[in-house]
């Protein structure tokens, strides 16, 4: 489920926002990443601070439209392998798109990623929480464990 919406401005001209109210029918990142590719789409690849701004925007149009978002952050196709880990690596190098994009465009919350066993990135929804030291927990990325649901 989810909704569709397409322009023609982007590399990809359509985009669907998939969000559960429902906390049990959320998902981990592989779970999140399949589901978009069986309905034949990839997990978003944000390449820019103009396609950032585009998903803020619907996400805030989705919150006006009355639909019940809230609290909720949402899976994008940023996620860090165990491969090539190396003393020397800087942690957030590693990071990848998973649908093999290689844009360096980064949206990082104030001290992230934090990297250890966070491996997989979430787009910041939590419009209920206090702000932190980087400002309000909105649309900035923050790494997450995979496992956890989303």
């Amino acid at each position: 489920s989810g909704q569709k919406v397409c322009y023609g401005a982007f590399k990809r001209s359509c985009y669907k926002l998939a969000y559960f109210q429902d906390v049990s029918r959320r998902v981990g990142f592989q779970e999140a990443r399949q589901a978009c590719e069986i309905d034949g789409g990839a997990l978003l690849s944000l390449e820019s601070e103009a396609e950032q701004q585009l998903i803020e925007n619907m996400l805030q149009n989705l919150t006006k439209s009355g639909s019940g978002i809230s609290d909720g952050d949402f899976w994008i196709g940023l996620w860090r392998s165990g491969d090539g880990l190396t003393m020397s690596s800087v942690c957030s190098d590693l990071y990848q798109w998973a649908d093999g994009s290689i844009s360096p465009f980064r949206n990082w919350y104030t001290d992230e990623p934090s990297c250890g066993s966070e491996a997989c990135v979430v787009m910041y929804h939590q419009p209920t929480a206090n702000p932190g030291l980087g400002g309000p927990y909105l649309y900035q990325w923050n790494d997450d464990r995979c496992n956890m649901k989303h």
